[in-house]
C-alpha cells in the first residue's frame, strides 16, 4: 500500500508533503493483515508549487518544524530499500502499487523519483490494485472513508488524510476484500474442488 499526501495536483510542479507503505502478510489462518508501515514528513523540493487549497483540504503546513521532514531522496530509498527486501523474500521482481485511486499516487511517486535521481524504483511502471474499484465491487462504496466503514471498520474524519492513516486504512481495506475473496473460492467441506 502507498499513500502520498501533497501540495497540489500536479505531480511534476507540486511538492510531495507525505509519503507511507504497508508491507503486509498472510498468515495461513487469519489472512492478509498489515506487517510494517514506513512512513516520512517530506521537504518541498526547491521550487515546488505549494497550491494553498491543497493545503488547506490536508492541513499539512510543509515549513512546521515538528514535521522533522527528509528529502524526497531519503524517504524514496529508506521506503524502496524496505520494498525490495520483501519483493526478494517472496520471490518476486517487482512490487505491484496497490492504493485508493493510485494512479495519483504513482505519477507523484515517479515524478519525485525522477527529480531525486533515485534507482532501482521496486514498484511496477504503471501496474497498480485499486482499492477504489475493488471496494466499489465488494461494498458498493468508491470513497475510502464509505467503504472502509462499509467494510464494518472505524474511521476517524480528523485523523484522515495523513499518509501513515490512509495507507493503513487502505491496506486494511484491501485485506477485507482479498481475505473476503479468499472465503468465498474456497470450496466447501466435502465439495469437489
Amino acid at each position: 500500500m502507498v499513500d502520498i499526501e501533497t501540495a497540489g495536483f500536479i505531480a511534476e510542479t507540486d511538492a510531495l508533503l507525505e509519503i507511507a507503505a504497508v508491507l503486509l502478510e498472510c498468515d495461513p489462518q487469519a489472512g492478509w493483515r498489515r506487517a510494517t508501515t514506513i512512513g516520512h514528513h517530506v521537504q518541498p523540493f526547491p521550487g515546488a508549487r505549494l497550491d494553498e487549497a491543497a493545503l488547506r483540504f490536508n492541513k499539512i503546513d510543509p515549513f512546521h518544524p515538528f514535521r522533522l521532514a527528509v528529502s524526497e531522496a531519503h524517504a524514496l530509498n529508506d521506503i524502496f530499500e524496505r520494498v525490495r527486501r520483501e519483493v526478494q523474500a517472496q520471490g518476486c521482481t517487482r512490487a505491484i502499487l496497490v492504493g485508493h485511486n493510485p494512479a495519483f499516487d504513482l505519477s507523484f511517486l515517479k515524478a519525485a523519483v525522477e527529480r531525486a535521481g533515485v534507482k532501482r524504483n521496486p514498484f511496477h511502471a504503471f501496474s497498480t490494485f485499486d482499492t477504489a474499484s475493488l471496494a466499489g465491487v465488494a461494498y458498493g462504496q468508491t470513497v475510502l472513508a464509505r467503504a472502509v466503514a462499509a467494510a464494518g471498520m472505524s474511521w476517524d474524519a480528523e485523523a484522515a488524510h495523513s499518509a501513515v492513516y490512509d495507507a493503513e486504512k487502505t491496506a486494511d481495506l484491501f485485506c477485507a476484500i482479498v481475505n473476503r475473496w479468499d472465503q468465498l473460492r474456497e470450496p466447501a467441506a466435502g465439495a469437489p474442488g
